[in-house]
């Protein structure tokens, strides 16, 4: 399998053409993943254009690829959100890393109210980056063409809004309704996963009362950093990804 890069001037370059890598992407390409020339990579602007090129120059400082073919991915008609509680330790950048892999669309940092980390000031800013950096390298080692998109963290209330225009479910083991049961419409999907402690019922008060729906996996009660990833799998399935 080619190995793939990520690069904003990958936009408007056409079969024939080079693409030069340069920054961070050429150091990676040429001492990191040793890139030869003559080696078939591929490479994508994170919006849908993914070129498939050969390596004709490589350096540290860039890296050269002659573009022999160029395919333009569509958006997914139906999107798959993830609203991610922000938990301790990793837990929750683990969440975001595989739900990454796996399809999601974007990433919502939410702050909850039984949340041990707080994303306040300058630490928001900070921990949005982060996560932008998790995923375009989730995004890169799946080889998406499409780069998910990471909001700003929100509160509750600023997530129930989104409940206006998008399907919410609220991943509760307590809930009666399984995920594998439900059947997808043309609405985006908005996934809630709650912290290490859980929603609090007012959290599920204020979410229902806006529209979103209480499902829940199985049986068995997931950590916060496997339950999105294990649902945005189910959803796949469901939306006919997988």
């Amino acid at each position: 399998m080619a190995l793939h890069f990520v690069s904003p001037t990958t936009t408007h370059a056409r079969e024939g053409e080079t693409v030069v890598l340069t920054g961070a992407e050429a150091k990676h390409a040429a001492v990191v993943r040793r890139v030869r020339v003559g080696e078939t990579i591929t490479i994508g602007d994170g919006a849908g254009v993914w070129l498939e090129g050969e390596a004709s120059d490589v350096s540290a400082a860039e890296v050269r690829v002659r573009i022999l073919k160029r395919v333009v991915h569509a958006r997914p008609e139906v999107r798959m959100l993830l609203a991610q509680a922000l938990a301790k330790g990793d837990r929750d950048e683990l969440a975001v890393q595989a739900a990454c892999e796996l399809g999601v669309d974007e990433v919502v940092p939410w702050q909850a109210a039984r949340s041990v980390s707080r994303w306040e000031g300058a630490k928001a800013a900070k921990g949005r980056e982060r996560w932008a950096s998790i995923v375009r390298e989730a995004a890169k080692q799946a080889h998406r063409a499409w780069v998910p998109e990471v909001a700003g963290v929100e509160t509750t209330g600023q997530l129930a809004r989104r409940a206006a225009t998008a399907r919410m479910l609220l991943l509760d083991p307590s809930a009666e309704t399984r995920l594998t049961e439900l059947t997808a419409d043309s609405r985006d999907l908005v996934l809630v996963v709650g912290p290490e402690g859980g929603f609090a019922p007012e959290e599920i008060a204020r979410l229902v009362e806006a529209g979103a729906e209480r499902v829940r996996l199985g049986d068995t009660v997931l950590r916060t950093s496997t339950a999105g990833p294990a649902a945005i799998a189910v959803l796949s399935g469901i939306l006919g990804r997988w």
